[in-house]
């Protein structure tokens, strides 16, 4: 325990004020309804006056002590304080009722140039005032000999003790620390001691659930805030442990009392290379440490009680991806179900923040809780409620004020702590110039302003603000945020992409597109948003240009342009998000995408994308109930809404469409039953094309897509005998396919015919061509039979007309027949502004329950797009893409190298994100 040196005031003070009296004044707080403290007791107050100090309160009956404690200690009760010529407080004082020359103490928050208090500084200077301020009151060693910290520690504990209690309450379990109240509710902290030694005696007779399991409480630091938590904590039953067996105590201890460790600097940081925790090293140089708290502490910590100072640049106790893994739901066999009761969600339950600096040593925590709202609920997806207890997430409080729930004894802590500095400061006089004062080094050191300026040790604070107006200045001139994101395309899914990133003035974004126009429109639809002309495939150093002065690049090119920008990436170590699938020309570069300590994240968006998402949060959950994988079938396509569905291909394109053609041709690889089925390339997949029924409202179809079977080792389903994955058409699409294949308007080889220095075509020439007609002036009719018979259906000439390929319109030649038909189909079967699309995605995913019954559980995810605004596949590739690339920029992956979004702290707060933004599944279970 702390131990307070009383010294004799009427010694300390000495009789030299007796002739010549001196007039104080405590003034009253206005800095908020809950600030009740006072600089001084009316004791202090007593022994000041009996000394021969005049003693000036200003009323409040908002002060703890009530002011005829004051006045029967000798005080003077009065509203105007100017004829003291020393006034103390305790927090900053407002502008207006500053009273020039004279000496001010209190906290005014202004040694780091606090933007919100340079006015307050910029008064005090203007009036001539001197300022003392209590935080620069320290001893030779630079400890701070003036401060609330032990009874902020106490009044902290107090609050997480209970708000521990409510917290469990929510999820399902009554425990001792229900009645435990907030600090305020308390005449005094032995009351609230008291309470929570009756807690601690039920704790000890086993009236805890057995569900909670043990309960173990951290201690940053062990400075004054740690001592005056810990100082509760041990009324409670409890047994202190090591960092070292931490794990042990909280995976095997009694649950009939509570584990404490006290956790310091060397038990969490270390040194980047190498070597020892150097205290002294680590003051001048935290760049060099690195923390493991997150890793060796927080895992097995219940409730967190953080009263460590932090400083810039040092290493945090628990950053924003820590958050993520730590608050992840997952099962954990030494929390189990009791009675009915179920398991934790996590093993951490509580944060109380004692330091409270917002986005400080506890990162996610960037805004201060109050004493009105004590506590928020943070979890994985960086979500915060304020408003209830139930949920998922930890419990933290974070109240930049918690000495004032306590009042009373804060008051008489501090004022003891202040009083043997009393004399000293009572020889101020503003209206003399400092140099004439003998002050102690204390004293002096603590000044900040004096004679219209700022003292020598305080000069820096001049330094600083000018430095941040003119980054402010420089910012506001080149209208530079805090984030810039380079998105590469321009396209159709970029429109959504860019408005999600937008809605953060914080971001700038530069879009690049060979087609400027694209780019331009996207600037014109999003003020700020800068369009810019690239040619990637033609200029790799613009690419790198505009990728050196972005945190993210974001490619919405084509798949095969991927790693033109993300060499560049790598170069220039600034990290990389796509929507495509990672192929091997991208897994090839990840070794030096981890060398360059950057993210580049694939296959965020539909598919892949959203259906690995949806998998994922299914398989997880029924793995961590014991369930196992047996099979998985996924299908997903973008459709035309129905009613513009009409063309033999039943399909439009909102995007070109020699992907979805060219498909059609591919390998496929899938697991049926047990075994290994592969489709040739060429055409054979057509072939197995199966009717979908699980949207009966709709005319389905589907067939396998690409190699299937790898998402036995990507998904962990060791135990799937069937695995496919596939793509969903209208019926009718494979038949118009299979036709335009026979008629060889598929094959992607150049072909001389369409060489685009070569002679002009017609498309009815062209067709004439494939199919061995050498005459291209046959009557139309015998050309509609040749086509039939070629490919053995009177459907193919239906196929044609309808899509325009026997009409004497110019061919668009484009090197291969398959690029030319592509050509023609971006423009004949466009969808329109005023048409509208179609996302469809399905899973059914077979599990076996330990009790041996088998579920089917469906998993649908159907979204529209907009008429005249954005298309269904738009939103469902540009919304994902967007809160990745947001996540990014945030520091949420922390993971580097070439990556996919399968880790639960990655594609969980997606799936939330999105759903916020209306893109939402269904789900149906079958049992048999």
């Amino acid at each position: 325990m702390l131990k307070i040196r009383r010294l004799p005031v009427r010694a300390a003070l000495g009789r030299k004020y007796f002739g010549t009296q001196k007039t104080i004044a405590i003034r009253r707080e206005d800095q908020s309804v809950w600030e009740r403290r006072a600089p001084f007791s009316p004791l202090h107050v007593r022994k000041l006056v009996k000394n021969g100090v005049r003693v000036i309160v200003q009323p409040s009956n908002r002060r703890a002590y009530p002011m005829q404690a004051y006045l029967n200690a000798g005080a003077i009760i009065q509203e105007d304080i100017s004829e003291a010529s020393i006034i103390f407080g305790v927090k900053q004082v407002p502008i207006d009722q500053l009273i020039p020359n004279r000496t001010f103490c209190f906290f005014s928050h202004t040694i780091k140039a606090q933007e919100s208090n340079m006015p307050l500084l910029d008064a005090i200077l203007e009036q001539n005032i001197r300022l003392l301020d209590y935080e620069k009151l320290v001893d030779k060693k630079g400890q701070r000999v003036v401060a609330f910290g032990k009874m902020a520690g106490v009044a902290g504990t107090i609050n997480i003790l209970h708000g521990l209690g409510l917290r469990l309450l929510a999820l399902g379990h009554h425990t001792p620390f229900m009645h435990i109240g907030p600090p305020h509710n308390y005449r005094n902290s032995s009351m609230a001691r008291q309470a929570v030694r009756d807690a601690g005696y039920e704790v000890s007779l086993g009236l805890m659930p057995k569900s909670v399991g043990p309960l173990t409480f951290v201690f940053t630091g062990s400075g004054n805030v740690s001592q005056g938590s810990q100082e509760v904590f041990q009324e409670l039953p409890h047994e202190y442990v090591p960092p070292e067996l931490l794990q042990k105590a909280a995976e095997h201890g009694n649950p009939n009392k509570v584990y404490g460790c006290e956790v310091r600097r060397r038990h969490y940081l270390e040194r980047i290379g190498g070597g020892k925790f150097d205290h002294v090293e680590y003051e001048e140089h935290p760049e060099r440490y690195v923390s493991t708290f997150s890793k060796k502490i927080a895992p097995y910590a219940s409730v967190i009680i953080n009263g460590i100072y932090w400083a810039v640049d040092s290493p945090k106790l628990l950053t924003i991806p820590d958050a993520k893994v730590l608050l992840r739901p997952a099962y954990t066999p030494w929390l189990p179900t009791s009675m009915g009761a179920p398991a934790l969600p996590h093993r951490m339950l509580g944060i109380c923040d004692i330091s409270a600096d917002p986005g400080g040593s506890i990162e996610f925590m960037n805004e201060c809780t109050t004493i009105d709202t004590p506590f928020c609920l943070y979890d994985a997806d960086r979500n915060k409620d304020t408003k209830s207890f139930k949920g998922p997430g930890v419990l933290v409080c974070s109240i930049d004020n918690m000495p004032t729930q306590l009042p009373r004894e804060s008051t008489d802590f501090f004022g003891d702590l202040l009083m043997p500095f009393t004399p000293d400061i009572l020889q101020s006089d503003a209206s003399k110039p400092l140099d004439s004062h003998h002050f102690s080094p204390t004293i002096h050191g603590a000044i900040i302003a004096s004679d219209g300026k700022l003292t020598p040790n305080f000069e820096y604070i001049r330094d600083l603000r000018e430095s941040a107006i003119r980054s402010r200045q420089k910012e506001s001139a080149q209208g530079k945020p805090e984030k810039r994101v380079v998105i590469f395309g321009a396209g159709r899914v970029a429109a959504p992409l860019v408005e999600y990133l937008h809605r953060n003035p914080s971001i700038a974004i530069t879009v690049a597109c060979e087609n400027k126009e694209l780019s331009d429109n996207l600037a014109k639809t999003f003020p700020g948003v800068e369009g810019v002309y690239l040619n990637a495939l033609e200029s790799v150093t613009g690419v790198q240009e505009l990728v050196a002065n972005a945190d993210v690049a974001v490619s919405i090119l084509p798949r095969d342009l991927h790693p033109i920008v993300a060499k560049a990436c790598i170069r220039e170590k600034t990290n990389m998000v796509t929507a495509s699938y990672a192929k091997d020309n991208l897994t090839c570069l990840h070794k030096d995408a981890v060398n360059a300590g950057i993210t580049i994240l694939n296959e965020v968006g539909l598919d892949p994308g959203i259906d690995h998402l949806l998998a994922l949060e299914c398989m997880h959950e029924v793995k961590a109930l014991g369930g196992k994988i047996v099979s998985f079938e996924s299908f997903c396509g973008g459709l035309p809404a129905p009613e513009f569905s009409d063309n033999p291909l039943r399909y439009k394109f909102s995007w070109s469409p020699r992907s979805a053609l060219i498909n059609t041709l591919s390998e496929a690889r899938y697991i049926s039953h047990g075994e290994k089925v592969v489709i040739n390339e060429g055409g054979e997949l057509m072939e197995t094309t199966r009717s979908l029924n699980f949207l009966p409202g709709f005319s389905l179809e589907g067939f396998p897509n690409g190699d299937s079977t790898k998402y036995a080792k990507y998904y962990d389903l060791p135990d799937a005998k069937t695995l496919l994955r596939g793509t969903i058409r209208y019926k009718g699409f494979t038949d118009a396919v299979r036709h335009l294949q026979f008629l060889n308007l598929l094959d992607p080889n150049d072909h001389p015919i369409l060489h685009d220095k070569g002679p002009e075509i017609t498309w009815r020439q062209l067709i004439c061509h494939l199919i061995g007609i050498q005459d291209h002036n046959i009557i139309y009719e015998n050309l509609k039979a040749k086509i039939a018979e070629h490919s053995q259906s009177n459907e193919a000439v239906t196929v044609l007309e309808d899509l325009g390929l026997l009409t004497d319109a110019k061919v668009v030649k484009c090197g291969s027949p398959l690029d030319t038909l592509t050509y023609h189909l971006s423009i004949k079967l466009n969808l329109q502004n005023d048409e509208r699309d179609l996302v469809i995605l399905r899973h059914d995913i077979g599990i076996l329950w330990p009790d041996n019954k088998r579920e089917t559980r469906g998993i649908n995810f159907v979204v529209y797009g907009d008429v005249n605004g954005n298309s269904a596949m738009a939103k469902t590739v540009g919304y994902p893409a967007a809160v990745a690339t947001k996540m990014v920029l945030d520091g949420e992956i922390q993971e580097r190298g070439v990556i996919l979004p399968f880790a639960p702290e990655v594609y969980r707060p997606i799936l939330s994100r999105l759903r916020a933004e209306g893109l939402n599944s269904t789900e149906t279970s079958k049992f048999h």
